[in-house]
């Protein structure tokens, strides 16, 4: 499981803000929000205006604290929560100027990883009373690696490899390069014993192959339901069955009666449409 790191949080949220605020974490940049008096306070809440599963509680946090830190914030939700329309998620108290400052960034994640974990939670509920766990991939938003699969995580998913480093993922290319699935596998084998070794595979034929030479885990790549209950046949356990390729909602259900370990699908990170949130403000 992908935990949040706080220090990574914070730099990944400063960056936003940065982004935000002209190329420096400078608040009095925002000459929108220096319209309101300095001395103003108010009180806002941000609520969610659509059914989801909440994340990204930690990233919120660090946008609100990077422009003041005596802003005070009430959460009535914490990561995981499955909340429906117009559910109060959270209520801050403070400075009028750092709360609509901060506030695009802070709901840019918060809809943005939610809507992660709301997906992940559809998928998990449609797989819910078999062995088959939904996956997610590297199919990530660009610099939201580790938020997104934290997300999957909250919406009861499991994570796939991390990046490229920690597992071996042998596709159609490497094996081409390599010469054949059986010289790939065995050069993993010997490179980094102990990393697991997964080859995809588009044919009966070629997960036989993968058989022999020992994979860890197999990927069956756009396999129809046939051919994947012949290849858990096949297999019969000798190692872990992954299908991916034209995972659909109205599929997945019959996926989860043919016997695979794992399911995966890049749509859990990379289609996301964000929570539709809003925040309110009333003036102290």
């Amino acid at each position: 499981m992908i935990s949040p790191d706080i220090n990574a949080i914070r730099e990944q949220v400063s960056l936003a803000l940065i982004e935000d605020l002209g190329g420096e974490l400078n608040a009095h940049n925002d000459i929108t929000a220096n319209l309101i008096d300095e001395s103003e306070n108010a009180t806002a809440t941000i609520i969610t205006r659509e059914h989801c599963v909440i994340c990204g509680i930690a990233w919120v946090e660090q946008a609100f604290a990077l422009i003041d830190e005596s802003l005070e914030l009430v959460w009535q939700v914490k990561d995981g929560d499955t909340v429906e329309a117009d559910t109060t998620l959270l209520t801050l108290t403070g400075s009028a100027r750092a709360i609509l400052t901060a506030e695009r960034v802070a709901l840019n994640f918060l809809q943005t990883l939610s809507a992660t974990a709301t997906v992940t939670a559809s998928y998990a509920k449609l797989l819910a009373g078999s062995n088959t766990k939904i996956l997610d991939t590297r199919k990530t938003l660009p610099g939201l690696r580790m938020a997104q699969k934290y997300a999957v995580h909250c919406g009861g998913g499991q994570n796939h490899r991390i990046g490229l480093f920690d597992a071996f993922l042998i596709k159609e290319n490497h094996i081409f390069s390599c010469g054949s699935i059986e010289k790939a596998i065995s050069r993993a084998k010997e490179m980094k014993p102990g990393k697991p070794v997964e080859v995809e595979v588009e044919s009966l034929e070629e997960l036989q192959q993968a058989l022999l030479a020992g994979a860890d885990i197999v990927m069956l790549d756009n396999f129809t339901n046939e051919q994947i209950q012949k290849a858990v046949a096949l297999t019969q356990g000798q190692c872990k069955l992954e299908v991916s390729g034209n995972i659909t909602d109205e599929r997945l259900s019959s996926l989860a009666t043919l016997g695979v370990d794992y399911i995966s699908s890049g749509a859990l990170t990379k289609n996301v449409k964000a929570i539709d949130l809003s925040l309110r403000v009333n003036l102290a």
